[in-house]
C-alpha cells in the first residue's frame, strides 16, 4: 500500500487454518513474493483474534489454530522488517476512518461480516483496543442463552446468527425444509444440500433467488439486533459494515438497519446511528494495518491518531 492508502499489489492465498505454523509459512512467503517488486517498509498483519496490547501475540482465534502466537517476533526474525499484529476489525475500523466511510467521523464502530463477525473502535481518532487489547469482540455478545455452540467457548454467541458461517446454516436449514422450493439454489450448489455455502448464497440472493434472499433476512435482521446492543453501550456516530458477507450490499444492510432501529434502547427518543457499508470493501483491514504498521515503524506510537498526517504506506 502506499502513502494515499491505494493498494499497489496483492496476493491470496488458502488459509490452512488447522496449522499455526503453516499459516506463518503462508505470510512469510507472500511477504518476500511481493517485496520482489517493492521497497516495503513495514508489514502489517489483520488476525482474526485476540490481540495483546502490544499488537504482537495472538491469544486466540476461534477460527484459526492460533494459542499464545508471538507472530510479530517470528515475522521479524524471518523478514528483517518491523511488524505489527492488529486485530482484524481493529484495523478495518482503522481503514474506514483514515479512508473510508469514516472519514470526519469521531466516533464509529467497524462490523466485519465473514467467517465470524469481529469489531473495532474509533473514538477521538484513537483505536479503543483495551487494557489487554481484547476490546470490541462483538461477535462474542451472547444473544441466546444456551444458544449455538461457538469455536470461542460459549453458547449463543452474535456470529453463530450473523455471520457468513449462519448465513450458509440459515440457507441449508431453509433448502433441508423445503427442497423443491431452494431447488434452484440446491443446483447451484451441485445438487448436495451439505455443499451450500456464504459465497454460492451471496451469488443466487443478487440474482433474486428465494431462499437466499429469506437467509438474508435472517442474518440481516440478527445483525441489526447486535448492533442495538452496541449502540446501547458506545452510542456512536456510525456503523460500518465490511467483511465478505456485505458484498450482497443492501441485501444485508436493509434488514440490518430495520432491525436496529426496531430494537435499540429509547426508540423514538434518542438520534441514531448511520449505517453504512465499508467504502473499502473487504480491503477496509488490509489498508488498515498497513497503514497501522507505518505510522508505528515511523513514530513509534502505539495509539497514533487518525488526524497524523505523518502516516506512511
Amino acid at each position: 500500500m502506499d502513502r494515499s492508502g491505494a493498494i499497489l499489489a496483492g496476493l491470496r492465498r488458502p488459509t490452512p487454518r488447522e496449522d499455526a505454523a503453516q499459516i506463518r509459512e503462508t505470510i512469510v512467503g507472500m511477504v518476500e513474493e511481493l517485496r520482489a517488486g517493492y521497497n516495503a517498509v513495514a508489514i502489517g498483519v489483520a488476525a482474526a483474534g485476540f490481540v495483546d496490547a502490544d499488537r504482537s501475540t495472538i491469544r486466540f482465534a476461534p477460527n484459526l489454530s492460533w494459542r499464545n502466537a508471538p507472530l510479530r517476533e517470528e515475522l521479524e526474525q524471518r523478514t528483517g522488517l518491523p511488524v505489527v499484529v492488529e486485530n482484524d476489525a481493529n484495523a478495518a475500523a482503522w481503514g474506514e476512518a483514515r479512508f473510508g466511510a469514516g472519514r470526519g467521523h469521531d466516533h464509529l464502530v467497524a462490523l466485519t461480516v465473514g467467517t465470524g463477525v469481529g469489531g473495532g473502535i474509533v473514538a477521538n481518532d484513537v483505536v479503543i483496543r483495551g487494557h489487554f487489547g481484547a476490546a470490541a469482540e462483538v461477535g462474542h455478545i451472547v444473544m441466546v442463552p444456551n444458544g449455538r455452540a461457538c469455536p470461542c467457548g460459549l453458547r449463543g454467541c452474535l456470529e453463530q446468527y450473523a455471520s457468513g458461517r449462519a448465513l450458509a446454516r440459515h440457507a441449508r436449514s431453509i433448502a433441508t425444509a423445503a427442497p423443491t422450493s431452494a431447488a434452484g439454489l440446491i443446483t447451484r450448489a451441485g445438487g448436495r444440500v451439505d455443499a451450500i455455502d456464504g459465497t454460492t448464497v451471496t451469488a443466487a440472493a443478487l440474482e433474486g433467488d428465494p431462499t437466499s434472499l429469506r437467509a438474508f433476512e435472517e442474518v440481516g435482521s440478527w445483525l441489526g439486533r447486535g448492533i442495538a446492543q452496541l449502540a446501547a453501550v458506545l452510542d456512536p456516530a456510525l456503523f460500518v459494515l465490511s467483511g465478505g458477507v456485505t458484498r450482497a450490499g443492501k441485501l444485508l444492510l436493509e434488514p440490518a438497519v430495520t432491525a436496529y432501529h426496531q430494537n435499540v434502547t429509547g426508540r423514538g427518543l434518542r438520534p441514531l446511528a448511520r449505517v453504512e457499508l465499508a467504502e473499502l470493501g473487504a480491503d477496509a483491514g488490509l489498508v488498515g494495518v498497513a497503514d497501522l504498521a507505518a505510522i508505528a515503524d515511523i513514530e513509534a506510537e502505539p495509539y497514533a491518531r487518525v488526524s497524523d498526517s505523518s502516516s506512511s504506506p
